[in-house]
């Protein structure tokens, strides 16, 4: 019996559960069904994806290389921003079924590399223009093609010339059902030295809002260096991530001013990390450091054909005392080595 074999029979006797936290997250939740509350069914106008970034989903989340627990209650992405974009790159753009001339279409270019079935380990590339992201251009140019026109991709808008991007490259390898090792690595493919903004994002699910009885759960940053994260059903987990001093709070709720022109109930809204890394609106996030959204920040700079790791791990254990040491690397290395079948 392989070292996989065993997770999963230890997954199927409930001995230790491999499965709870894997690829769960949605690479789009805007635009569908799953959340289309219209009275008539049109769920490409009721959600699109000018409100992902600032409206609290119900079903579900989305993000870009995320990962969340089978229930989907705490759940993490990367976001990225290259400086140029309107808007955090945080979830994969599209055309919705009217817009594009052969139908519902993703507009972007991401790989899953590798997944096991226990997801013990997982591998995502998500490449990144380091131009602005044409999101206009995709819309309009597609709804000017016939059915007969060949669709106008992402790469045909130039932005990938010259080896102009980024290669984003998402690791997790798991030491235990329970503890959850990451690296995203980013690769300068360009000649030129350029900069990046990293986000890993944690964040709840917004099951409060909808039922008076629902329990809020909490991210607090404790410790230098950990967020805590606490959920009435889910319990107590940690976020560790290294070299990384500002860490940006906020909470995951609709910005109702922006969308619907209404009073905000909370000066904290699901766009507050947006709105403080794109608009420099520093009073948009948490200064007390509490929330139900948070991401580490890092500011890379990459020279020509340079990259860098940031090393992270949520897992349930409190009492570290080396969170990225050598295990953190053995770990890695015995998931991608020894976990096939």
């Amino acid at each position: 019996m392989t070292a996989e074999e065993r997770r999963l029979e230890e997954d199927r006797t409930c001995k230790a559960y491999w499965r709870r936290w894997g690829p769960y997250l949605s690479d789009r939740q805007w635009g569908t069904v799953r959340e289309d509350y219209s009275e008539d069914g049109s769920a490409w106008d009721y959600f699109p994806h000018e409100h992902a970034r600032a409206r609290a989903y119900r079903w579900g989340e989305d993000g870009i290389a995320g990962i969340s627990d089978n229930h989907q209650r705490l759940c993490f992405a990367v976001a990225l921003w290259n400086g140029e974009d309107p808007i955090l790159k945080e979830r994969l753009f599209g055309l919705s079924g009217p817009e594009g001339n052969h139908g519902e279409d993703v507009k972007e270019y991401y790989f899953y590399l590798d997944n096991t079935p226990s997801h013990a380990y997982m591998k995502y590339l998500y490449k990144y223009s380091q131009k602005a992201f044409p999101y206009k251009e995709l819309v309009e140019e597609n709804q000017r093609r016939g059915y007969h026109d060949p669709e106008f991709e992402l790469v045909d808008t130039g932005i990938f010339e010259d080896n102009k991007y980024f290669d984003v490259f998402v690791e997790y390898a798991k030491g235990s059902s329970e503890d959850i090792l990451m690296k995203i690595t980013i690769f300068n493919r360009s000649d030129e030295t350029k900069n990046i903004h990293v986000l890993p994002t944690l964040w709840f699910r917004n099951s409060w809002s909808w039922s008076e009885n629902c329990k809020k759960p909490i991210l607090t940053q404790d410790t230098p260096g950990v967020i805590n994260a606490s959920h009435p059903t889910l319990g107590q987990r940690w976020f560790h991530f290294q070299d990384c001093k500002t860490v940006l709070f906020t909470e995951n709720e609709t910005n109702n001013e922006l969308l619907f022109g209404v009073k905000n109930s909370h000066p904290y809204v699901k766009d507050g990390i947006n709105n403080y890394i794109v608009n420099g609106q520093k009073q948009a996030v948490n200064s007390n450091s509490i929330g139900t959204k948070a991401a580490a920040h890092y500011e890379l700079t990459l020279g020509a054909a340079e990259s860098k790791t940031i090393c992270l791990r949520l897992t349930d254990k409190n009492n570290l005392t080396e969170e990225f040491g050598t295990e953190f690397h053995d770990i890695f290395h015995l998931k991608q080595q020894k976990t096939r079948i």
